[in-house]
């Protein structure tokens, strides 16, 4: 169901409450942003008729790089989290102001970026969607699906990441892995598609992700002793395209690492979008850890494809190639993050690269067309589970693996980085990601899978006397090495990642609840905002009617900031 729930876009001073004229006044902003959402912001449907029939195109998805509109979960189809934007710049940026916040009321640590289409924000929070006039934050409808019993791990969190949006749909994928396809216009639920099975310990946590006609989705549970896989759904019909299983079924190519009934819990999960090359026609997609975790003897070989970026086609699921960044992992060090293409030159030849900063603690460069390793450097101080990478791109082991008494390994159980998105701006050269120095106890204990159970064979601890940091990195491409650093004050639990812009800035979350920005050239801080929250997103930005505006979730709020405030005045209910 949907429906028309009150506002909860608040001043900062402010209580709303309901009476009839609040819900004539959302009724028309309700009109008001549906006609946004069909052609374009408020001044110009005015002038522009025509626009009235535009809708969520192919054009718009493949645009690079993104400005006015946040067409995806990264932005655009590259994960690069580069804006065109510039209106808010170095020169200025020391004036934003919270322009609004905005309260879903169902999520203490929300992890959602927002999603943006000519002035129409989406956003989730656990199983619900909201539509907000993205000048206000004012609740255009929301529509609401309660949280699902029975799930494990990350998915009995009820987190959710956002949405994939495509002509007048929406598409987002609910805690307990199904596919729900709503009318952008009025949150109307068009089609429900369960994808996986949450009896068998599966459940979903990421944003989709739309190439052409189809929306690809995966799912959560590589620590609970599932059987990854990529899907790919028809966005009319929901009717499945096509399923690629991150783990080999008995007789594939790599199934030597999953004796017997293993590999339907070998993990391999699929949890974040991927990215895509429409040159190409290439979808890249990234995979967790091995599954049981920290214990390797039941699952002998590099346990193909946990830990690795696939090549797919995206209108086949076809593998094109492979790349695993840490074989035989037993030390959960999921490869969910960002995989970002960026294309740089070297010697007057043109390189398609895929760049990733990968929780095992190294920076790698691939080139995209082919998979081939070209470059993996140590991007944090404190690394000891591998001493380098070879020249095929396999980790040079240290020897030091989980044992019953628990062995001091780095990077720690959260990794050098996670989930929380890196960003690339061509104007600096410079890939930006939030690091984390830490170490961890690792401890082994191989127990066998159990129904209703996850799969760690134990896990994890501080030890006495760690200190964890978070450090702002910037990494030259040419080279892998840092040319600043940022270190944060806090201890080390922050989960926000970055976002830069065409204005020379750089904005993230740092580890002490407030959301900065940084000169993207050299690191000097410009501007911060206390949150008084905990941060687990990343930030995004668009325009309306030539205003720029910058949003990230910090806690249970999304906050709005923009350089004028009276663009986006305040509404209270009387």
């Amino acid at each position: 169901m949907w429906t028309a729930d009150r506002s909860r876009k608040f001043a900062f001073s402010g209580k709303t409450t309901v009476n009839m004229k609040s819900r004539m006044e959302k009724y028309s902003a309700f009109l008001l942003a549906a006609a946004c959402f069909a052609g374009s912001a408020l001044a110009q449907q005015v002038s522009s008729p025509a626009a009235a029939s535009q809708r969520v195109t192919a054009q718009d998805l493949v645009a690079q790089p993104v400005g006015e509109n946040w067409t995806s979960y990264n932005g655009d189809y590259t994960g690069r989290r580069y804006s065109s934007l510039q209106r808010i710049n170095t020169s200025n940026v020391a004036g934003l102001k919270a322009a609004w916040v905005f309260h879903p009321g169902n999520s203490q640590n929300l992890e959602v970026t927002p999603v943006v289409i000519r002035g129409l924000m989406f956003i989730t929070s656990s199983n619900d969607v909201f539509a907000l006039d993205a000048r206000s934050g004012r609740e255009i409808w929301h529509y609401h699906r309660p949280v699902s019993p029975g799930l494990l791990d990350d998915a009995a969190a009820h987190k959710n990441r956002g949405v994939a949006v495509w002509q007048h749909s929406v598409f987002m994928e609910t805690d307990d892995a199904h596919l729900l396809k709503l009318d952008a216009r009025s949150g109307n639920l068009l089609w429900d598609v369960p994808y996986a099975d949450k009896t068998k310990h599966y459940g979903a946590t990421s944003a989709p992700l739309v190439v052409k006609d189809t929306v690809i989705v995966g799912t959560s549970g590589g620590d609970s002793g599932v059987r990854g896989f990529v899907a790919a759904f028809d966005a009319v019909t929901g009717k499945r395209k096509w399923r690629f299983w991150t783990i080999p079924g008995p007789g594939e190519f790599g199934s030597a690492s999953w004796p017997g009934n293993s590999y339907l819990h070998g993990g391999a999960t699929t949890w974040m979008p991927g990215t895509y090359d429409p040159q190409l026609n290439t979808l890249y997609w990234t995979t967790s850890n091995a599954s049981p975790d920290f214990v390797g003897d039941s699952r002998p070989g590099d346990d193909l494809y946990t830990a690795c970026v696939l090549a797919l086609d995206p209108d086949t699921g076809k593998l094109k190639w492979y790349f695993q960044f840490t074989p035989h992992d037993v030390y959960d060090y999921d490869a969910t993050e960002t995989p970002v293409l960026l294309d740089s030159e070297e010697n007057g030849t043109i390189r398609h690269l895929l760049v990733q900063a990968n929780r095992n603690g190294f920076f790698y460069l691939l080139d995209r067309t082919n998979g081939k390793f070209l470059r993996a450097t140590p991007f944090v101080e404190k690394l000891n589970w591998a001493t380098g990478i070879d020249s095929s791109g396999r980790p040079i082991l240290s020897g030091r693996i989980p044992t019953a008494d628990g062995t001091n390994i780095c990077p720690g159980i959260d990794g050098a980085t996670n989930w929380f998105s890196p960003s690339y701006n061509p104007h600096t050269g410079l890939f930006y990601v939030i690091a984390l120095e830490s170490c961890n106890l690792f401890l082994a204990k191989p127990k066998e899978f159990a129904k209703g159970a996850t799969f760690y064979n134990t896990g994890t601890s501080l030890p006495p006397g760690e200190r964890m940091q978070k450090i702002l990195l910037a990494l030259s491409l040419a080279d892998g090495k840092r040319v600043w650093s940022y270190p944060q004050i806090g201890s080390g639990n922050s989960w926000a990642g970055t976002m830069t812009t065409a204005g020379g800035l750089v904005f993230f979350g740092d580890d002490s609840d407030s959301f900065e920005a940084v000169e993207a050239a050299t690191g000097r801080v410009l501007w911060h905002f206390n949150t008084g929250q905990l941060m687990r997103a990343s930030p995004m930005t668009y325009s309306v009617a030539g205003v720029q505006y910058v949003a990230i979730a910090a806690g249970s709020e999304i906050f709005c900031f923009s350089l004028s405030t009276d663009s986006s005045p305040v509404h209270k209910d009387h």
